[in-house]
């Protein structure tokens, strides 16, 4: 089985601080959460997300976070449920929302880490 480690160290330097950042800010916000990991290899196309790991409470998926070729990108699976304020959660499918981040400090924006408390407390975790 592929570790966390494993699939960061694949990733191209330029992205590989932002991807660790963004791991880190979620495990602080959520220790007990169960951290999934993606067995998936660099797509080939440079416009689909790289899937690295994925967040859970209760068996429920709260946070997933990729990579493509020049930022991280998280997503929250119940992010249409999650009040932002601010229009920074991106997408319009059916549930799922998005941030991109493009540097290690984007990982630690205050609004990112409230957001990513909302959707734990949403999920009933933290």
């Amino acid at each position: 089985m592929t570790t966390v480690a494993e699939q960061v160290k694949k990733v191209p330097t330029a992205v590989r601080p932002t991807l660790q950042a963004a791991i880190r800010m979620v495990r602080e916000i959520a220790p007990g959460a169960e951290e999934i990991v993606y067995a998936m290899e660099a797509p080939r196309s440079s416009r689909m997300v790289w899937k690295h790991v994925r967040f859970a409470t209760g068996g429920k998926n709260v946070v997933g976070i990729g990579t493509l070729p020049d930022h991280v990108n998280i997503w929250f699976y119940r992010g249409r449920e999650l009040e932002d304020g601010r229009g920074k959660l991106q997408g319009s499918g059916k549930d799922t929302r998005f941030v991109n981040l493009r540097t290690p400090a984007d990982a630690e924006a205050a609004f990112l880490k409230a957001i990513t408390r909302k959707a734990f407390k949403l999920a009933g975790g933290v």
